[in-house]
């Protein structure tokens, strides 16, 4: 699943969505018109843009409802779209989430000391391979690596196989725990729409750097 963040915890939404790092586009076999996208994706981020990730949207179920409502739109607009080849391969960064474990961290950070920072998934389609990272400035960092198979065109299996929480001097290990699957309704050169096993949802933007391990 990220941050948004020129402070930690803050997301900001630029105007303009373009990013330094090459695109690749999703392939689409339907016409939907591109007012039509645009207005949806428009009408998607402005209702996230002041909800610092979701944090404010678990006491707000209008909003949460809102929101939802939005992304069924674009997942509709999306339908026909293959979002699980080449152009799912990015550091995906965390904008909005219904995520109770990611929004309870970015929430108690400071109980341990610290702020949450950028919130990513990193995939990579043609190594099978995901991270879901959880940054913690300025070294600071908890990752979960999983392996993924493709199995449609938007659904992604994956299965957990080791996590680590990791500062400055020192690592530890954590076990792997379970498996799922997500699908990405929606895919751009800019953002991607997320539902997965448990009915959550995910709104993710293109860093604007490659995270590595």
């Amino acid at each position: 699943m990220a941050t948004l963040l020129h402070s930690p915890g803050t997301c900001t939404f630029p105007a303009s969505y373009s990013r330094r790092l090459p695109r690749r586009k999703a392939t689409m076999a339907f016409s939907a018109s591109t007012d039509e996208i645009l207005l949806a994706k428009s009408d998607l981020l402005s209702l996230i843009s002041d909800q610092e990730r979701g944090v404010k949207t678990e006491t707000d179920p209008l909003r949460r409802s809102q929101i939802i409502k939005a992304i069924d739109a674009l997942a509709v607009l999306g339908k026909d779209m293959v979002t699980t080849g080449s152009s799912l391969s990015a550091t995906w960064r965390l904008l909005w989430t219904t995520e109770k474990e990611q929004l309870f961290i970015i929430k108690n950070a400071n109980f341990f000391g610290t702020e949450t920072g950028d919130v990513l998934q990193v995939i990579d389609v043609e190594r099978r391979l995901l991270n879901n990272v959880i940054t913690f400035p300025p070294d600071g960092v908890f990752f979960v690596r999983s392996t993924i198979d493709i199995v449609s065109r938007q659904r992604v299996n994956f299965k957990f196989t080791s996590a680590v929480l990791r500062g400055k001097n020192w690592e530890f290990p954590l076990p792997p725990y379970g498996q799922g699957w997500f699908e990405t309704v929606y895919l751009d050169d800019e953002i991607r729409v997320v539902k997965d096993i448990r009915n959550d949802y995910l709104v993710v933007d293109r860093a604007p750097y490659n995270w590595k391990e």
